[in-house]
């Protein structure tokens, strides 16, 4: 189980198991820092399929504001093409003799610009060279580092809001409703650039098995560019044709895409309602349905 210590204002997180890629131990660490005045990098190692060095200033990197504390850095010892970049997590550990731990603080990604990352304050050198604290015993001390390379696999789009958004209308007049709406699926024209139409069909999944009529707003998958989702605010509308007091619609936005083409509603207007003749919706057998398609934005894969 982890454990969390605190080192002057520092917390590290403390487990039992060794780093995974790398230990280096350091005997009589008092004759190092006397023998350097700046760093020791140790030699270069092998992880995730990249080379690694591991850089330990005994008393600070002072560029780094690390002064008074031991400051521990990682290289990438591996060419980088420019403008490319290693997403890693990366752990630094120093070992912790009497709690039998090893304490770790973490980094971030490289790239061929920034190939070296560290922590200037790891641990404060009075903390680090008491004995009592466990980290420096008989003048020997452990530090080390493990390396997770995040291989990116997701995915990635823009939104381009359009600057004046086009809106296409269309007016579906189906007379002769009762003798034509024999079989299960009926179309309207289409309509607007992106070949725009309206789907009707006797609802067969909803709760009102073959009880209500289930509208939607297509478009003709060939019209969408590849790699690309149309981002759309859409009305569908059948029409109460005496006073207009009964509409029924529905206002929605979605994304259409070759794998996303139909929005609607499976329920859209019960069976009941729409030939009660009260409710205006079935006049001389026609039916008016009305759709409106905004396109307000363009979603579109980034290489």
């Amino acid at each position: 189980m982890d454990a969390h210590y605190s080192v002057k204002g520092a917390i590290l997180t403390g487990r039992y198991t060794p780093p995974t890629h790398y230990v280096f131990k350091i005997e009589s660490f008092s004759k190092l820092t006397k023998a350097i005045e700046d760093k020791y990098s140790a030699d270069k190692f092998d992880a995730e399929g990249f080379s690694w060095k591991l850089s330990i200033y005994p008393t600070g990197d002072e560029s780094k504001n690390g002064k008074g504390h031991i400051s521990i850095f990682l290289k990438l010892d591996t060419s980088l093409a420019v403008g490319s970049d290693v997403n890693v997590t990366v752990n630094l550990f120093v070992f912790n003799h009497f709690e039998d731990k090893y304490f770790n603080g973490r980094v971030r990604r490289y790239h061929a610009l920034k190939k070296t990352w560290g922590i200037a304050k790891f641990i404060d050198i009075e903390t680090f060279s008491n004995p009592q604290n466990g980290y420096l015993l008989d003048d020997t001390c452990v530090f080390g580092a493990e390396i997770f390379v995040i291989k990116n696999s997701f995915k990635s789009e823009r939104l381009s809001m359009m600057n004046e958004p086009s809106t296409d209308f269309h007016t579906w007049k189906i007379t002769k409703f009762s003798s034509n709406m024999t079989t299960d699926n009926y179309y309207s024209g289409y309509f607007g650039y992106y070949s725009w139409y309206i789907w009707l069909c006797p609802d067969r999944t909803g709760k009102s098995k073959g009880n209500s009529i289930s509208v939607s707003l297509c478009t003709m998958k060939s019209k969408i560019p590849a790699d690309t989702k149309l981002f759309t605010k859409f009305i569908l509308r059948v029409k109460d044709q005496i006073d207009g007091n009964h509409d029924v619609e529905i206002e929605d936005n979605h994304l259409y895409s070759s794998n996303n083409s139909s929005s609607g509603r499976v329920e859209f207007l019960s069976l009941a309602k729409l030939k009660d003749p009260k409710m205006g919706f079935l006049v001389d057998d026609t039916v008016i349905i009305e759709a409106k398609v905004t396109l307000i934005g363009l979603v579109m894969k980034e290489s």
